[in-house]
């Protein structure tokens, strides 16, 4: 395996992001999105939507040598990512942050770049004032599930239903610490997890 790192995005990383984004939705969300997402995914307005995020530190890219394999998008968590079935948002919601894609190509999977993400995000995070984090994960993506159960990061009963261009999308939410620590030796576990791992 050639060196693998994880680093802050630049302008010139955004559209290999969008090629991981594409890449990701055709093999492992095409049945999840909304039909015609994948045929009309437009890679250069994807990249140029990049832009901001990359911008402001948001965004963090998973390397292995001179490929750009993955990326994990992080931010203060929005009220409305927050409030609870009844509409009422946690006492430290300006403290919470929200991982709003975290993303590996299925071809460089299994050799940790999910969790050196992860790890990466939450300490800068951290660095900006932090103290938890939340994701919102399809229900039906188990192995994205279990990478966030592996982190520490629990179901909190929170569920939604987005409509996926007449497909409903059932997510959960998770949520965790932000002290994470990455463990480079992989478990049985990770043999299952081509997204994150």
């Amino acid at each position: 395996m050639a060196l693998a790192s994880v680093r802050l995005a630049t302008a010139e990383d955004a559209a290999a992001v969008a090629h991981v984004q594409r890449t990701v939705w055709t093999s492992a969300y095409a049945e999840m999105l909304p039909p015609g997402a994948v045929a009309g995914f437009d890679t250069d307005a994807v990249a140029a939507g990049w832009a901001d995020p990359i911008a402001a530190g948001a965004v963090w890219v998973a390397t292995e040598g001179d490929a750009l394999v993955g990326f994990c998008a992080a931010g203060p968590a929005a009220p409305d990512d927050l409030a609870d079935a009844a509409g009422a948002v946690p006492d430290d919601a300006s403290s919470v942050a929200a991982v709003a894609a975290l993303l590996v190509e299925p071809r460089w999977g299994r050799r940790g770049h999910g969790g050196r993400l992860l790890v990466e995000a939450a300490t800068g995070l951290r660095a900006a004032g932090a103290t938890r984090a939340i994701a919102w994960v399809p229900e039906r993506d188990t192995a994205s599930r279990r990478f966030y159960e592996r982190a520490g990061w629990d179901p909190d009963g929170t569920v939604r239903t987005l409509d996926a261009g007449g497909r409903p999308l059932r997510e959960i939410r998770v949520g965790g610490p932000l002290d994470l620590e990455f463990r480079p030796e992989p478990s049985l576990d990770d043999l299952d997890l081509p997204l994150l791992s």
